[in-house]
């Protein structure tokens, strides 16, 4: 295990429970209130609309692969353990941008992964439990619908970003890398 500053490993943990917790919280207060397909009117008009709005989806991004939650929950647990491995053994967690951005995707994965094994309380005709994230922000472009996505999606989209921005950074010389250890 590479040298792992001890305040990167509470602040990945800190920031995961906490990402994965306001998802869960937001999922399970917005469902007791609307149920399941139903919701408030519109929150915003016009050219940007909002709303919160229900909805199961069982595949992924924009419904893709529905019906595959067992799979994106098993792909889900492996990202989780390559990104432990990669900020702990492999040392990213040197780099506290990279610690950040990787809780927002541990915290947003969780999220998802936790409704994916089976929502509590929601099942389908037959008895078993729901294995679908719990969707609820819907946003509107004009005429063009966004996906319906959660806290969760927020958190991994952000972390997602974050990683993108530091690959598009100049990478600093070995020279000043030393300078900076």
């Amino acid at each position: 295990m590479t040298h792992v500053p001890r305040n990167r490993i509470a602040l990945y943990t800190a920031l995961t429970f906490s990402c994965a917790a306001a998802d869960l919280i937001s999922k399970e207060l917005v469902f007791r209130r609307y149920g399941i397909h139903s919701g408030s009117e519109w929150l915003l008009t016009g050219w940007f609309r909002f709303r919160l709005f229900t909805s199961l989806n069982q595949g992924a991004l924009w419904g893709v692969g529905q019906g595959l939650s067992l799979v994106f929950a098993a792909l889900s647990a492996v990202a989780l353990i390559g990104i432990v491995y990669w900020l702990f053994w492999h040392g990213g967690s040197r780099s506290l941008w990279l610690t950040v951005a990787l809780s927002l995707v541990s915290g947003g994965t969780l999220g998802n992964l936790y409704d994916r094994l089976g929502i509590p309380g929601i099942t389908d005709v037959q008895g078993h439990p729901v294995r679908a994230v719990r969707d609820f922000f819907d946003v509107r472009l004009g005429s063009f619908e966004w996906a319906i996505f959660n806290v969760a999606d927020v958190c991994l989209v952000s972390g997602a970003v974050m990683l993108l921005l530091q690959s598009l950074r100049t990478p600093r010389s070995n020279s000043s890398l030393a300078a900076a250890e």
